[in-house]
């Protein structure tokens, strides 16, 4: 679905007014208003209500004494709505409570798949959602994206008794998965269709589209997210294929960065008479001379040659050995490698050989 985020503009800038940011609405008034969706107001379920549903729920799941007194002690607390219905669902049901202990355990190996209790049809919508929307918030905060967002998209919001954690943390998977559209889609429903949702979720689900709106396609931050994104998956030991297919699109761009730069030396390195400005006349030469810039001899030091850029012949003679060059070496290769280079080209020659060092030696 395409988000218009001309709905957006009152929440986002009403949030961002401090920050005086210009940026949201400059962009915002920029988009068509076409596909707008249209829902109606959610709100959290009042507190009292709330609490009703889930003594209503506990009494039939347990006739336990013990577990009613603790009910008392839950609701008397001020702890956030959604934790206190978690709570209550964990004290009349040991299944929920393994659940949510073992999707808040760093230690225990990320799930694959959406556990079927969550999609039990006996269980009752209450249950059945307001479990999910705990299980899943505590997997976005173990950064196990995939499967929290699968929870999410497998109950409706007007079902939870707190919309705006739905829509916040379904907004951060989304985001943090590079899957912009949707997460603008949930963003929008956060700052213009709840209408309660707290100042912290505003803030930040104002902040993560501000940040969207500067996204291009296969650019350097592109490169950036990607690569954190399969840092998050070797560090959740998900190396498989999804991982590889991840890391050899980053190589990729990696490769087409470097060439176009390479391209681009070429059409400045021509020699005079050639398609250069000034008649082939190269930045140093001096005018009215026989003298001509020469290329940097590969025996002197460095190796990038005082105008910004790289030699091409060094990158792929570092790159073939790179694997069995001791750690300091390759640190002061890199140095000399990226010396006197653009920030932007420094940044992807790094990341190029960041990636060949996650490679096995050869």
């Amino acid at each position: 679905m395409t988000v218009t985020f001309a709905r957006l503009i009152p929440a986002v800038v009403a949030t961002l007014v401090l920050l005086g940011s210009s940026t949201v609405l400059a962009d915002t008034e920029k988009k068509t208003t076409k596909d707008e969706s249209s829902f109606g107001a959610l709100k959290a379920v009042d507190a009292i209500e709330a609490q009703k549903q889930a003594e209503t729920w506990l009494v039939a799941a347990t006739k336990d004494a013990a577990a009613q007194a603790k009910f008392k002690a839950i609701w008397a607390s001020d702890r956030p709505l959604a934790d206190k219905v978690a709570s209550t669902l964990v004290l009349g049901d040991s299944d929920a409570g393994k659940l949510l202990a073992d999707a808040r355990d760093a230690d225990n190996p990320a799930p694959v798949a959406v556990p079927a209790l969550l999609k039990d049809k006996k269980k009752s919508a209450f249950y059945r959602a307001n479990l999910a929307l705990a299980y899943a918030k505590a997997l976005t905060n173990r950064k196990v994206y995939e499967e929290a967002l699968e929870s999410f998209t497998a109950i409706k919001p007007e079902e939870v008794v707190d919309p705006g954690a739905y829509f916040f943390h379904k907004a951060v998977c989304e985001y943090e998965l590079m899957l912009k559209d949707q997460a603008a889609s949930s963003i929008d429903r956060l700052l213009v269709d709840v209408t309660d949702a707290p100042e912290r979720y505003r803030m930040v689900a104002a902040l993560m589209h501000l940040d969207m709106t500067t996204w291009q396609e296969k650019d350097l931050g592109w490169i950036a997210r990607k690569m954190d994104n399969i840092q998050r998956r070797l560090d959740l030991r998900r190396g498989g294929k999804q991982t590889q297919k991840m890391q050899k699109e980053v190589l990729v761009r990696l490769d087409e960065m470097i060439k176009e730069i390479e391209a681009k030396q070429k059409n400045c390195d021509c020699q005079n008479g050639g398609n250069c400005p000034n008649g082939g006349q190269q930045p140093g030469d001096q005018p009215g001379t026989d003298q001509a810039s020469k290329p940097q001899d590969d025996s002197r030091g460095g190796t990038a040659n005082g105008k910004g850029e790289v030699d091409q012949k060094k990158v792929k003679e570092i790159a073939e050995v790179w694997g069995k060059l001791p750690d300091k070496e390759r640190a002061r290769a890199l140095v000399e490698l990226t010396r006197g280079l653009p920030a932007r080209d420094r940044a992807v020659i790094e990341a190029y050989f960041k990636e060949l060092q996650r490679k096995p030696s050869r």
